[in-house]
């Protein structure tokens, strides 16, 4: 005969299953991320490289800083631009993080 889980059993099982669509999720945005990455350097083209070659790590931060003051200011208000949310913008902020970290890879590989 079969015996019913216990609570503590349940509760551990409830965890174990929001852990894997945790990392479910995470694998997803990245994925996103990607999608989002290879889109926008198609429009775009490699300015984030361009601009990193000329001005260096300070071209990343600014863009980043940019994209900061837009999450405080959407944060606090409504935004007016519809196209440019909250998650919009997180998911920018984090392209960003990771092109920067490209470009300092790219850097730190480099026979001078």
């Amino acid at each position: 005969m079969l015996k019913a889980p216990s609570v503590d059993e349940l509760i551990n099982l409830g965890k174990l299953i929001t852990k894997q669509n945790e990392k479910i999720s995470h694998e997803s945005i990245c994925k996103e991320l990607n999608n989002i990455y290879k889109a926008k350097n198609t429009d775009y083209g490699n300015s984030f490289s361009d601009s990193y070659q000329e001005w260096g790590i300070i071209s990343s931060v600014v863009r980043m800083d940019d994209k900061m003051r837009r999450l405080k200011q959407l944060v606090k208000c409504d935004a007016k631009v519809k196209s440019e949310s909250i998650e919009d913008t997180l998911l920018d902020l984090a392209n960003y993080s990771i092109m920067a970290l490209m470009e300092l890879r790219k850097e730190n590989n480099s026979i001078d």
